[in-house]
């Protein structure tokens, strides 16, 4: 089984930053991909970013590429998302998520059904 813990959400202004940083503790060494999602109020879950298994491409959204990146520590067990240029609109719950290893080449999951375990959430509020 795999557990993940999601830290470094808050309320910032617009225009500061936020780190978010997730660890995964349980059966590591299962770990494939991993994604950042978002959730806002009465909106459906959509992916803000994602890395591959080795860290070596990554997939932002349209609305964060070029504010947040998503990096990846393997020694660690973690993930973070970097935002900067933080906007009123990236308030949302921000979960983490993983990808069990099954094999085949590396690639970045877009789609929530693409992975396995997920995180509790934290919450980003941007004020304007």
């Amino acid at each position: 089984q795999v557990h993940l813990v999601e830290s470094g959400g808050g309320l910032v202004q617009a225009g500061e930053f936020l780190r978010l940083s997730c660890a995964v503790f349980g059966r590591t060494l299962s770990i494939d991909a991993m994604g950042w999602f978002r959730q806002a109020p009465g909106r459906v879950r959509e992916i803000v970013a994602g890395i591959d298994r080795i860290g070596g491409t990554t997939y932002y959204s349209d609305s964060v590429k070029g504010r947040f990146t998503i990096s990846r520590d393997n020694a660690k067990n973690t993930v973070y998302l970097q935002m900067n240029s933080l906007k009123p609109e990236d308030t949302a719950v921000y979960y983490c998520a993983v990808k069990d290893f099954r094999g085949g080449r590396l690639s970045v999951p877009r789609r929530s059904d693409e992975y396995d375990y997920w995180g509790q959430g934290t919450q980003v509020t941007v004020s304007s």
